[in-house]
């Protein structure tokens, strides 16, 4: 049944985390592009911990209804890049899941320190709740981008696999990533591929951190 207050409590906490997770796995793109060589992201503004330079607003809002979503791409010219580019692009696109697993490991161990240590009350009954969404938001995100499809990070990462000549069949698709990925969500593949695999992963991070 509809309830105002439920939706406003749950916006307390899978906002900030939403944002906090989107923030870092856009800004680490920026920050591996940069130390690559490429000072596009730097000049457009997005080498920086501003959300407001990361949000899009409909990934945001699929975020929070759907758990999938995206922010703005953080732009990039591999001509910039210093070295092997085809490397470059695999670390630059590797760096925002990667940074969402940190994220999750991060917030997992704080989790764990206020589940062992901290006396139970409102405020630490916030935190639970925060916690529990940040680490599974995050983990989401990461095996959501790793997919190989474009205009996912796994689909650059992909690329980085093939010979150099046939990279371009991967970014030749782009254009119809989203309509794919659109199909999978509502037809439910796009859940029973990531479901399983964000759950295992959210429990061996609990595992490790001695909360089961």
């Amino acid at each position: 049944m509809f309830n105002i207050n439920n939706i406003i409590g749950n916006l307390l906490f899978t906002l900030p985390a939403i944002v906090i997770a989107l923030t870092f796995h856009e800004y680490a793109h920026a920050l591996v592009a940069y130390a690559c060589g490429d000072m596009t992201a730097k000049n457009a503004g997005r080498l920086t911990l501003n959300p407001f330079k990361h949000l899009d607003l409909l990934g945001t809002l699929l975020l929070i209804i759907a758990s999938f979503g995206w922010a703005k791409p953080v732009p990039i010219n591999p001509l910039n890049f210093r070295g092997n580019r085809q490397r470059k692009i695999m670390l630059v696109s590797v760096a925002g899941p990667l940074m969402n697993l940190l994220e999750a490991l991060v917030g997992a161990v704080i989790f764990a320190l206020i589940y062992r240590f901290a006396p139970y009350n409102s405020v630490t009954e916030y935190f639970y709740y925060f916690f529990n969404y940040f680490i599974q938001i995050n983990i989401i995100l990461a095996v959501f981008n790793i997919l190989p499809i474009s205009p996912l990070d796994g689909s650059k990462i992909l690329a980085g696999f093939l010979p150099y000549d046939k990279m371009e069949v991967v970014f030749r698709y782009e254009r119809y990533g989203m309509l794919v990925l659109i199909i999978l969500m509502f037809t439910g593949v796009l859940g029973k591929i990531i479901t399983p695999v964000s759950s295992a992963i959210f429990s061996f991070l609990m595992r490790l951190c001695g909360v089961y």
